[in-house]
């Protein structure tokens, strides 16, 4: 979910593209009345989503770390999405692969290894799009931070790259066996240079919504985007309740592209919150920018943002939250070690006190114990 730290019909008709962007068929009775959302201020427990699935017992964006979230309770699982050479979407936090799969390892495609400019940075390794999905699938996934989480190597080596489609038959086969639905929260991730290499995300995501039954006002389903234009497209090809990531810093990628000097700042002010709310239904901020951290790293002030995208009409879904030290504000921290881990259940009762409709957490054990306890 986090910004990278170096954010209705069956689509019989042709994708055309415009300024870089896939332009999608309407949907049926677009725009308006996206469902599946929860207004601000109803009755409702906060939504407990679990990031990349149980990330922090899982090598996440795994189908294990997708079960194991849904086990442990999680009313989402939220798979980020690339593409593959051949156009198929699967489960990666980036397109670069080399810290989430064993392909450095690989010397059948030790020859693929090349530097790309991803959203105006420039990135050395191996990206999803220059595999076909066959060539994927031969690789096994990792643990992304085997400092923080060494308990998770243990699962190295276990588990493919997982396509979308798989992730989809991975929920309806736990929610008939759990008795209840579990929902998916996909976010595509760099949409505008995906489509500038051909490659576009949205059309594959509405297509395989619309051909599993999910693109309707009551499938639990939320689409998220750091992007603004790909939301707006998307607006106008799903009933889905759709999700503005927004960053401490910088603006979205298609704005730079644009010369649009809007940042994410401007975007959580009042005006910017009544915009995002023209063409989606909640707000993903991280979450500083929902209560913030004094100068020693403790948890500061809340924000006006919580009530103010209330007003707006947007549910607030603040992302990441995790259980180590390092992550935390200092007045939750259990010790001095970065790995160890501290009082996670404490900060998140703090953040649903506070009336947000939801959580993203790599520990969704530790979301639901603190929201239901």
């Amino acid at each position: 979910m986090a910004v990278s730290l170096l954010p209705r019909l069956v689509l019989a008709a042709t994708v055309v593209t415009v300024a870089g962007l896939a332009v999608l068929p309407p949907a049926a009775g677009a725009p308006g009345n996206r469902g599946g959302v929860a207004r601000p201020g109803a009755e409702r427990q906060p939504l407990v989503i679990g990031h990349r699935g149980a990330s922090g017992h899982r090598p996440e964006h795994t189908l294990a770390a997708y079960e194991l979230a849904a086990r442990m309770g999680a009313d989402y699982i939220e798979p980020d999405l690339v593409a593959t050479k051949d156009g198929v979407l699967v489960a990666r936090h980036e397109n670069e692969i080399s810290g989430t799969t064993d392909v450095a390892e690989r010397p059948e495609f030790a020859d693929r290894k090349t530097t790309k400019t991803i959203d105006g940075v420039e990135v050395t390794g191996w990206f999803t799009e220059d595999f076909t999905l066959a060539e994927l699938k031969t690789l096994r996934a990792k643990e992304r931070l085997p400092q923080l989480r060494p308990d998770n190597t243990r699962y190295d080596g276990r588990y493919e790259v997982p396509t979308f489609q798989e992730v989809i038959d991975l929920t309806r086969r736990l929610s008939r066996e759990l008795d209840r639905d579990i929902g998916i929260y996909p976010e595509t991730k760099h949409p505008s240079y995906f489509s500038s290499i051909g490659l576009p995300l949205e059309s594959p995501l509405v297509r395989t919504l619309t051909r599993n039954g999910l693109n309707h006002k009551n499938a639990k389903v939320f689409v998220q985007s750091f992007e603004v234009s790909n939301l707006k497209a998307l607006e106008k090809a799903v009933r889905v309740p759709l999700v503005q990531l927004v960053w401490t810093d910088g603006q979205p990628y298609d704005f730079t592209e644009a010369g649009d000097e809007r940042t994410y700042a401007d975007m959580v002010t009042r005006e910017g919150l009544a915009e995002i709310a023209t063409y989606a239904d909640g707000v993903g901020p991280e979450k500083t920018m929902v209560i913030s951290w004094n100068d020693d790293g403790s948890l500061g002030a809340p924000t006006d943002l919580v009530p103010d995208a209330h007003d707006a009409g947007l549910v607030v879904h603040p992302y990441t939250f995790r259980a180590e030290n390092v992550f935390l504000p200092s007045d939750y921290r259990s010790s001095d070690d970065p790995a160890e881990h501290g009082d996670l259940a404490g900060e998140l009762r703090t953040y649903y006190d506070l009336g947000v409709d939801g959580v993203f957490t790599d520990f969704p054990d530790i979301g639901v114990a603190a929201r239901d306890d």
